[in-house]
Order: C-alpha cells, then sequence, then structure tokens
C-alpha cells in the first residue's frame, strides 16, 4: 500500500482507494506511527481535533469502514490492527509507502 500525505491519495495493487477526509486521516495517523498503539480516544483528539466525549462508535465505525476499503479481507485485518482493551495500530510490520 501507498500513501501520498500530498495528494491524499492511497493505491493498494496499483488500484487508487477512495477514502473519506476522516478515513484518510485516520489512516495517515496509524501509518505515520506504525506499531504505536492509539486509544479511540486519542485518535478522535486528533484527528477531530476537539475533546473526546466518550462515544466509542464513530472512531469505530470509521475504523471498519477503512478496513473494508484498504483489507482484503476486513475481518481479519492484515493493516490496521486492534489491541483488545487498548485501541488500534498499523502493522508495523507491513510498508505504507510514506
Amino acid at each position: 500500500m501507498s500513501i501520498s500525505p500530498d495528494k491524499r491519495e492511497v493505491t493498494r495493487n496499483n488500484r487508487q482507494i477512495k477514502l473519506t477526509f476522516t478515513e484518510f486521516e485516520i489512516l495517515l495517523l496509524l501509518a505515520q506511527n506504525a506499531g504505536m498503539v492509539f486509544s479511540k480516544e486519542k485518535i478522535y483528539n486528533i484527528v477531530w481535533k476537539e475533546p473526546y466525549f466518550g462515544d466509542y462508535n464513530i472512531v469505530m465505525s470509521h475504523i471498519r469502514n477503512l478496513r473494508g476499503k484498504i483489507e482484503d479481507n476486513p475481518s481479519k485485518p492484515i493493516y490496521i490492527q486492534t489491541v483488545w482493551g487498548v485501541g488500534y495500530r498499523f502493522n508495523k510490520n507491513l510498508s505504507s509507502g510514506l
């Protein structure tokens, strides 16, 4: 997968993946910090640029949509990994092309 922050483009297998603004921001945050675990609260604070008030569903919904677009099998994600009880991280063993 290749992520171009300047062009706001994501490509995988020579195919451009269309992401919403928020999906791109979440993917970029995780990929630029591969291996680092981000809580839903931290993702919300950084991407939405406002204090987090406990609505986990919005972050989880965007992660689910993002996985549906970038993963071969969204139910067994390779790129965006869940760290149970903590949050999410980008797989540090994969290249994001950043």
